[in-house]
């Protein structure tokens, strides 16, 4: 498969601190493209980037509400809320839907700069592959025929493709992630604990009469 060449930019580049546990930073960003009508699509990606496992909507349109829906079900699949989301200035993003929902779940929003997309690297990563590997080798009928194939697409990358930096799959890395997490949740719990010191207590001498 031909990839095309990624542009080099003579600008320093913002390294992100490593997310070293699933569900502690999630990155999310819409993409566009169009069906053989002329009728433009939406398509919204979410990525652990922990993990790297990823999500994805294919929508005519994605208003806020629908955002949020869609991050819960990530949330539903990945066995928790995150710390924080990184996205960009969108109107979907800034919206008080997504205010809400991030109050309500305890997650921080972390605006990237405008016009600066190697601070959201993880999901800007994410979208090259999508663009390279699947929107731009497919030729979409309508909405359900991109839906299928986009759909299918990041199913693969999820369960079938070894990711080079993990090296396994996100969905592997993810579950190896958790299970780990989980044993040691377990172990710390059955850690003796000491016992609590009794407060020692100066008995009371009657007062003698003068």
């Amino acid at each position: 498969m031909r990839k095309r060449p990624r542009k080099r930019v003579a600008r320093t580049r913002v390294e992100l601190s490593p997310a070293t546990e699933p569900n502690q930073r999630w990155s999310a960003d819409f993409m566009s493209d169009s069906t053989a009508d002329g009728r433009r699509i939406r398509i919204g990606n979410v990525v652990d980037d922990c993990t790297r496992e990823a999500a994805t909507i294919v929508e005519r349109s994605i208003p806020a509400e629908r955002v949020t829906r869609f991050l819960d079900d990530f949330a539903e699949k990945s066995g928790g809320y995150p710390k924080t989301l990184t996205v960009d200035n969108g109107p979907e993003f800034i919206s008080e839907a997504l205010d809400q929902w991030a109050v309500a779940h305890a997650v921080k929003i972390n605006f990237i700069e405008p016009g600066k997309p190697v601070q959201n690297c993880y999901i800007e990563s994410f979208n090259g592959r999508m663009r390279d590997e699947c929107l731009n080798q497919h030729w979409f009928t309508d909405i359900e025929d991109a839906r299928r194939i986009i759909l299918e697409w990041t199913r693969e990358y999820n369960e079938e493709r070894e990711h080079g930096t993990l090296g396994m799959t996100p969905r592997e890395f993810a579950r190896s992630a958790m299970e780990s997490a989980e044993i040691a949740n377990s172990v710390i719990s059955a850690l003796p604990t000491a016992p609590a010191t009794a407060t020692k207590t100066k008995p009371n001498h009657p007062v003698e009469p003068t």
